[in-house]
């Protein structure tokens, strides 16, 4: 299965611009699931509510939705990427998941980060997992990762490939996925972006690239610099996820002990 990342720097507002990056930069790949950053198309740094209001789409009928199904028909491939979702009178920090065969479903991110919390409601579905024929797969986006839930219910859930498009200015989650895919034998697909944003007088935020692809036994398959634009695409085995056995005494998940894991 040919898994791959495209890390690069949105521009912030010019969702058709970003877009078409994207779909130029995939033009000639061939890849089975392909991860982008979070919000990719729209942007990080928000300066005010209007901001998100004018930018964020309903799922799956929003422009963005619909270029990227588009682009998964045309290139025959998964794709999940982030974008400001719309719905009602709430918005979310959201990560969508099409294929060819249209839209799959749209993960909200949990755990907001920063400013996130003056835009955008927490997530209300939880952490869920997709069958997409050849894995399962589960999302998480950015900040997640510092839970180590989030990627232990993912697991128990059953995903072989964690997608975590991200906008990451901490420089320790390159290295904690390593702990998160050795802790439950997954691998994992993170998406940054690179580049900053300074906007409306806002603290600079600094994006530390580093996109990478880990192995269920902790190997760095991938990594991306820190400043470049990179696409990176590679062969994994699913299967590897599903042997939860350390060694002939001991496997992963039926050793735990979750009556013991309370406060």
């Amino acid at each position: 299965m040919n898994v791959g990342f495209y890390q690069f720097n949105p521009i912030f507002g010019e969702i058709k611009r970003n877009l078409d990056t994207v779909s130029n930069r995939l033009s000639q790949v061939q890849c089975d699931l392909m991860v982008l950053p979070e919000l990719f198309a729209s942007g990080y740094q928000f300066i005010s509510k209007q901001e998100v209001e004018e930018l964020a789409e309903p799922v799956p009928e929003g422009p963005t939705t619909q270029r990227l199904i588009q682009l998964a028909r045309d290139r025959r491939m998964v794709l999940v990427a982030g974008l400001p979702e719309r719905d009602g009178a709430q918005y979310y920090n959201s990560a969508v998941i099409v294929a060819p065969s249209g839209f799959l479903g749209c993960y909200r991110k949990t755990h907001l980060f920063y400013e996130e919390t003056l835009f955008f409601s927490p997530g209300d579905r939880g952490f869920q997992v997709w069958d997409i024929g050849s894995a399962k797969i589960g999302i998480m986006v950015c900040f997640d990762w510092f839970y180590p839930e989030s990627a232990r219910t993912l697991a128990l859930k059953g995903a072989d490939i964690i997608c975590h498009p991200s906008n990451l200015v901490l420089p320790h989650c390159p290295e904690a996925m390593v702990t998160r895919c050795l802790e439950n034998r997954v691998f994992s697909i993170t998406a940054n972006r690179i580049g900053s944003e300074e906007r409306g007088g806002k603290k600079r935020l600094t994006y530390i690239g580093q996109s990478g692809i880990v192995s269920p036994g902790g190997a760095i398959l991938s990594r991306a610099p820190s400043d470049q634009d990179s696409l990176g695409v590679l062969d994994i085995d699913p299967h590897e996820a599903r042997d939860k056995s350390l060694n002939p005494y001991n496997d992963l998940f039926r050793d735990r002990r979750p009556h013991f894991y309370k406060a």
